[in-house]
């Protein structure tokens, strides 16, 4: 019997949810797929608009994966100064055939060191950060640079999923998986990118960030220079 493929998702506090959902609704179709979700101290996690995520398994407790995926949230640069989660990151990442993440689950990625001189996608309004990484801002919804595939924000999630399902059992599979979520996307409101916003849609969102991204920006620098020590990197 073939070896199973193992798709770990590294999940935390706060996350935003359908960055972990939409992806695992997906890759759990793989053919001879082993699908887990681990956190770092395992048990239930509460994510965005307290949905319980419930029964993860603890990161340290898993030996290997074939797929590693990390989600994104409004808490993800906090997450990149948690060193306990971003070891278990680090270790699984460098063992794994793929390395992945979805929306700022990227900046995770990139204090895990894994993203260094590597091209990668975050949500448009977080991935001047990635920068702090030693990563290539890439704008595209999905992102492969060697083994590395990054989703950009959310809804991403599942376009990345698909290209990985593409990679890993083959078009037509991919194709078919398609079809059956009938995933045609057709958005009642088509301003999902910054170039496609209206001018005060985008102006009032911006407005909002502001308030939040002095101190992501500082937790993000703060993680780089814990990334760089830690590789050795001036």
């Amino acid at each position: 019997m073939s070896q199973p493929f193992i798709t770990v998702f590294a999940v935390y506090d706060n996350m935003t949810h359908l960055d972990f959902t939409g992806p695992h609704q997906v890759l759990c179709r793989l053919p001879g797929a082993q699908t887990m979700i681990a956190s770092r101290d395992g048990g239930d996690i509460l994510a965005e608009g307290n949905l319980v995520i419930g029964r993860t398994s603890k990161l340290s407790d898993i030996e290997q994966c074939d797929l590693l995926c990390v989600p994104g949230g409004l808490t993800a640069t906090q997450v990149a100064l948690d060193e306990e989660f971003v070891g278990e990151v680090r270790r699984l990442g460098q063992g794994a055939t793929y390395v992945t993440s979805v929306c700022t689950g990227s900046l995770i990625l990139g204090a895990a060191g894994l993203l260094q001189g590597k091209r990668a996608a975050c949500h448009w309004a977080w991935r001047e950060l990635l920068t702090e990484f030693g990563a290539v801002i890439d704008e595209s919804r999905v992102v492969r640079d060697g083994n590395t595939f990054t989703g950009g924000g959310v809804t991403a999630g599942i376009d990345f999923a698909l290209t990985m399902v593409a990679e890993i059992a083959g078009e037509a599979f991919a194709k078919a998986l398609t079809l059956g979520y009938e995933y045609a996307p057709a958005p009642p409101f088509p301003g999902g990118r910054p170039e496609l916003a209206e001018a005060e849609t985008l102006s009032a969102y911006n407005a909002h960030m502001s308030k939040l991204m002095d101190a992501r920006r500082a937790e993000v620098h703060e993680a780089g220079e814990r990334m760089r020590a830690q590789a050795g990197v001036a």
